[in-house]
């Protein structure tokens, strides 16, 4: 490890502590490529093992397809998540407190629990016999950069924009005998204080949440092939909508065309 991805590391973790931004690292000197941004990325994972985090899984991120020219990022990236940041809802109502988030956003999502462990090269129909469940949940995304500004590395290092995750009720991945199609036709719309804003549907995310899975499978393996899915993880696969600005008292809540799964309302507080 050098000096400078562990330099790097350490202001990040000040920063998700601080809820503050920092100057962007590809914009520094030197820059910041991708093999670098990972290295960071698991210099942070030690760093909150060592302080006594544990994970439970992890997210990919920039899966919506057509979000990639609003943020000038083109490609997928994924990182853990943790014990700290998840909860698992027993029913379909959350609140989140904004503390400790640094500009953070609303993303609707679909997230998958692996009974088996996957493996890079399978198909969707061996990695759909890994998933144990599938539940609708509520990723909140928050950078530590200016305005949402950014390279694809830059997001990488800054752990994925991973801020919180709630996950709502599971349903076993038995009661679909067409997963991967029946979530990529799925319909999702997001409202704040009872006004739409915005709609969505699941093959948005890389053909849809199934071939998401499957591309986070591929890219770990070819990319951090020292990370890898596991089972008993959970695994979110990426935004169904826009990411929407979080401020304090909103009450946001989602329709699913899909009558399996559960529709959540999250309120916020300071």
């Amino acid at each position: 490890m050098s000096a400078e991805v562990a330099a790097l590391a350490a202001e990040l973790l000040r920063a998700w502590d601080a809820a503050e931004c920092i100057a962007l690292p590809s914009a520094r000197a030197g820059g910041l490529a991708t093999q670098e941004a990972y290295a960071v990325a698991e210099r942070l994972r030690q760093l909150r093992l060592a302080r006594g985090e544990r994970q439970v899984g992890w997210k990919i991120g920039f899966t919506n397809r057509s979000i990639w020219p609003r943020y000038g990022v083109y490609q997928p990236m994924w990182a853990p998540v943790w014990d700290t940041t998840t909860q698992w809802l027993d029913g379909t109502y959350t609140t989140l407190s904004l503390a400790g988030l640094s500009q953070p956003r609303l993303e609707p999502e679909i997230a998958f629990g692996l009974a088996r462990t996957p493996r890079a090269g399978m198909t969707l129909e061996e990695l759909r016999d890994c998933i144990d469940w599938v539940a609708h949940s509520f990723e909140v995304v928050h950078t530590h950069f200016e305005q949402w500004r950014f390279t694809a590395p830059d997001t990488a290092a800054d752990f994925a924009l991973h801020g919180r995750l709630r996950i709502g009720p599971r349903v076993a991945a038995r009661d679909w005998s067409t997963l991967g199609e029946d979530l990529a036709v799925l319909k999702v719309e997001l409202a704040c204080n009872g006004e739409v804003k915005d709609r969505g549907l699941g093959a948005i995310v890389l053909d849809g949440p199934l071939h998401a899975l499957k591309a986070m499978v591929e890219s770990m393996a070819a990319t951090t092939p020292h990370w890898a899915i596991e089972a008993g993880d959970a695994v979110t696969t990426g935004t169904i909508t826009d990411a929407w600005p979080l401020a304090q008292g909103q009450r946001w809540e989602t329709r699913l065309s899909d009558p399996r799964l559960s529709a959540l309302v999250l309120e916020t507080a300071a």
